[in-house]
């Protein structure tokens, strides 16, 4: 059977889809008692107070901007609907909203907005940003109402975002030390920088946030932790962007394909930064560089990025180490012409850990992507489906922390449309195999694990041998 290696996982040569019926994770006991309780964030806990809100309405007067809507937008919106962020207008204030009252009450109806793309009947999720009946009632009747602003008195504290950042203000940000010229048209290939931390110290991470400064171009963005003591792309400049056809030597061509390095964050559209509740954290070690691995598209005209990461420390070290470790299956031909297609990968964990999110990443012929947990004694039980959206690809972060013991089997299972049906097919011609190009293919699901803080990568999966 094949297992986890660091950073990857061998392809078994049977593919296992999932079976049996689901079964109700087990939960931590005594290890959950030790963090902090989960921020209470599902739909259970919203929607007795929606429903009061919604009554007295009713009950009194038309629904307002302040009283009614502003709380929402806050709650739910505001993230990407503000100035500077990735949305296409800004809704922090009833000048801003106004004009798309009919267009908010349209997505909400139809459950297009807020985004959401994930199934599952065993877990909740606390980055599910959906609506309840009640708000999306509440919109509505505000729209239908003819968008009134009412008492500004009404309005509830204004949120405080900081200047720039999902997160909360950083403590460093590291910037690429030279940006990046990109042509009009054109594959780019993949494209790192490293560039020294300089910290003198051992740093636990609580929050993490990679900020392209032009998102247009960025496909995806992967920020590594390297070590002092690590050899992966020694030979590679510093300070300066370099691809695998620049480096001169074979070993630092390789190293520019795959390493097994700790993974401090991965950002694509969609994707949420690091918030780690308190007692978790990543851990980024003393005289450490941090290489940026970026995978840019063109758009027409030639455009320069120079890619940010900010970074929050923890107040103290954590109980957890957070880890990033990856489901990838690379070797699998996608026919020409095709609806569905499915590949599998699964591996098993060497160790015990709780699993906090799930990440998965395909290219534009995705169609569905699937978690399955195998826990030992038990039967396989579909942790969450995602149906795929290459414009939306969101982290599912668990509500509650999962106990996945010792022997856990962990399955990914992709599905592909590679037939005209698909809208986002380059070519539904061609035959398609792993590739770093959108019009190639991916198959890569990422996991965030938390385990016992001396352990690194490499030492959870050391204990595979003893």
């Amino acid at each position: 059977m094949a297992e986890f290696a660091a950073g990857r996982v061998v392809v078994a040569g049977v593919e296992l889809g999932p079976g049996g019926k689901a079964e109700t994770p087990r939960r931590i006991s005594a290890l959950q008692a030790r963090l902090p309780a989960p921020r209470r964030t599902g739909l259970l806990y919203r929607s007795a107070v929606a429903c009061c809100v919604l009554s007295a309405v009713a009950n009194a007067q038309p629904a307002t901007f302040y009283r009614d809507v502003l709380p929402v937008l806050q709650e739910r919106c505001q993230s990407c609907h503000r100035r500077g962020e990735i949305a296409p207008m800004p809704l922090g204030s009833y000048e801003e909203a106004r004009p798309w009252a009919r267009a908010i009450r349209e997505q909400v109806l139809k459950r297009a907005m807020p985004p959401w793309f994930g199934e599952s009947a065993v877990l909740r999720f606390s980055s599910d940003p959906r609506l309840t009946e009640e708000q999306i009632q509440r919109l509505s009747a505000w729209a239908d109402a003819g968008a009134p602003a009412g008492d500004p008195r009404d309005a509830p504290p204004a949120r405080h975002w900081a200047e720039g950042w999902n997160i909360d203000a950083p403590d460093v940000v590291v910037q690429m030390t030279k940006g990046v010229d990109l042509p009009a048209s054109g594959d780019v290939d993949y494209t790192y920088v490293v560039v020294p931390t300089g910290f003198r110290e051992d740093r636990w991470i609580s929050q993490a946030e990679i900020r392209p400064s032009d998102r247009r171009v960025v496909h995806h963005a992967v920020v590594y932790s390297r070590e002092p003591g690590s050899d992966w792309l020694r030979s590679a400049p510093v300070g300066v962007p370099f691809t695998a056809r620049t480096l001169k030597d074979a070993k630092g061509q390789a190293d520019a394909k795959w390493t097994d390095s700790d993974l401090l964050l991965v950002y694509a559209p969609g994707s949420l930064p690091d918030r780690w509740p308190e007692g978790l954290a990543k851990l980024v070690k003393a005289g450490s560089d941090l290489v940026f691995q970026m995978h840019y598209t063109t758009r027409g005209a030639a455009v320069h990025d120079q890619t940010s990461i900010g970074l929050v420390f923890a107040k103290q070290a954590p109980v957890k180490r957070v880890l990033s470790l990856q489901l990838t299956n690379d070797r699998f031909l996608i026919p020409p012409g095709v609806a569905s297609y499915t590949a599998h990968v699964f591996g098993t964990l060497p160790g015990e850990a709780l699993l906090l999110n799930l990440f998965p990443h395909l290219h534009f012929r995705g169609k569905s992507f699937t978690y399955v947990a195998t826990l030992p004694g038990g039967k396989p039980q579909e942790l969450l489906k995602v149906n795929w959206s290459f414009e939306w690809q969101m982290s599912y972060r668990l509500a509650e922390p999962m106990l996945l013991p010792v022997g856990t089997r962990l399955e990914a299972i992709a599905e592909w449309d590679n037939s005209r049906n698909n809208s986002h097919n380059p070519d539904p011609e061609a035959a398609v195999t792993w590739g770093e190009q959108t019009w190639q293919e991916m198959m890569v699901g990422f996991f965030d694990i938390a385990v016992d803080p001396s352990l690194d990568k490499k030492g959870f999966f050391a204990q595979r041998k003893r």
